[in-house]
């Protein structure tokens, strides 16, 4: 767990770490990464780096749930109460666009997320990569709570299976996005992008009867 300790350090100073960390965890994976080379690159010692963190793995988990939470800020930071029947999917649609560009310019990300699943159920994962799924979860619980208030989203199912339903969908779809990127043409990414987000609506979307 992130001590707590941690967001009591001062923010210019949590995010330098952060940052740090991010681009060593992206660029060698979590076994090949280095502490004492994130300690360094951030200013600071390896025990003091151990003062705010558990271990390697809580730092590992932390450096993607901040990195997670930049991607939900930028793919779902808009207010609920403003979806409405006709704007709910178009928003998402457009939202997830602007994700698929922010991967463009940030091809760290993708390495990150790569990392995160050759991580994620291994021995060195120690419940890390849960934390993670646990804040997508309650994310995607919110959204799909407020599309079916909106009467776009099925009800002939319940809330928690189609968000556990999604969870098993959406990691399927990261895992492979994630190991074939590079290999994807940057001219059809945005296609590619565009085709994920249309196989979860037509499994949400209520039958729409004749």
């Amino acid at each position: 767990m992130v001590y707590s300790r941690f967001d009591n350090l001062d923010g210019e100073r949590q995010e330098r770490l952060i940052r740090v960390a991010a681009e060593e965890f992206a660029g060698r994976g979590y076994e090949g990464a280095s502490v004492n080379r994130i300690a360094e690159g951030a200013g600071m010692s390896k025990g003091s780096l151990y003062y705010y963190f558990e271990d390697k793995a809580d730092l590992y988990a932390t450096v993607v749930e901040r990195a997670t939470a930049r991607m939900i800020e930028l793919a779902g930071g808009f207010s609920l109460d403003r979806l409405t029947p006709s704007n709910f999917w178009p928003t998402i649609e457009a939202l997830t666009a602007e994700s698929g560009r922010y991967l463009e310019e940030n091809p760290w990300y993708m390495r990150l997320l790569r990392s995160f699943y050759r991580l994620r159920g291994g021995p060195a994962d120690r419940g890390g990569t849960e934390r993670v799924f646990d804040v997508v979860r309650e994310w995607i619980g919110r959204i799909l709570a407020r599309g079916q208030e909106l009467g776009v989203v099925r009800t002939d199912l319940p809330l928690e299976f189609q968000v556990e339903i999604c969870m098993g969908m959406g990691e399927a779809g990261d895992r492979w996005i994630a190991e074939h990127w590079e290999a994807i043409e940057p001219g059809r990414r945005e296609a590619v992008m565009g085709g994920y987000m249309t196989l979860f609506r037509r499994l949400l979307e209520p039958e729409r009867r004749p």
